[in-house]
């Protein structure tokens, strides 16, 4: 899609407004969808209100946590008194912003899902940002999701290496007391043996000397 020129200089002032006029912006409501003049440029006005969007989002990475509170507060406002169309796309890319507390990847990933199966309520811009945005959300939860799975797997490989450390100090215990065992049973039937030697020559001394005159 190309822009008129016009469209293009109305999406550069939209993206020179400050933070407070994008917090205006984001608690204006969204552009009508369908309008009574023919010679709207409705390309134009979705130009602009992404614009606006995207110079919101950027001050709500940056800004700091009182007025983050306020830009999201105003974005989600805006979505609850008509939660469809333009105002339910710049809540889930709001929502999508990294850098701010209320962040909720997972519960933009499902608006902006339904964007993507309702096309006909969003102008040709703002349906590629919901394919960009979407694509990009995917990626990221299953990066998330395949970390947490190999965390949750060197998890278990540590407790199967320590478990198995573990069986092996204990037969190592096992062997070595089996070994003093065994020690103590040779020592034992060499003190028996010596002694039963000593009982024996007692006792053919004692014969002897009882059998002298």
């Amino acid at each position: 899609m190309r822009l008129s020129t016009p469209a293009l200089v109305l999406v550069a002032s939209a993206l020179a407004l400050s933070g407070c006029a994008s917090i205006e912006a984001l608690r204006a409501p969204p552009p009508a969808q369908h309008s009574e003049s023919r010679t709207e440029d409705r390309d134009t006005v979705a130009a602009v209100f992404m614009a606006g969007t995207f110079q919101s989002m950027q001050h709500l990475a940056q800004a700091a946590p009182a007025e983050q509170a306020e830009i999201f507060t105003a974005a989600r406002d805006a979505y609850d008194r008509t939660p469809q169309g333009s105002a339910k796309l710049r809540y889930a890319l709001m929502l999508a912003t990294p850098g701010h507390p209320a962040r909720d990847p997972e519960l933009s990933r499902k608006l902006l899902r339904e964007l993507a199966a309702q096309p006909e309520v969003l102008q040709p811009l703002e349906r590629a940002v919901t394919l960009v945005e979407l694509a990009q959300i995917n990626k990221e939860l299953e990066l998330k999701t395949e970390n947490e799975r190999l965390s949750q797997s060197g998890e278990t490989r540590a407790d199967r290496d320590h478990n198995a450390a573990a069986q092996r100090r204990l037969q190592t215990e096992m062997d070595d007391n089996a070994r003093l065992r065994k020690q103590l049973e040779d020592a034992q039937a060499k003190l028996d043996a010596i002694a039963n030697i000593e009982r024996n020559l007692t006792q053919r001394k004692s014969a002897n000397e009882g059998g002298q005159p």
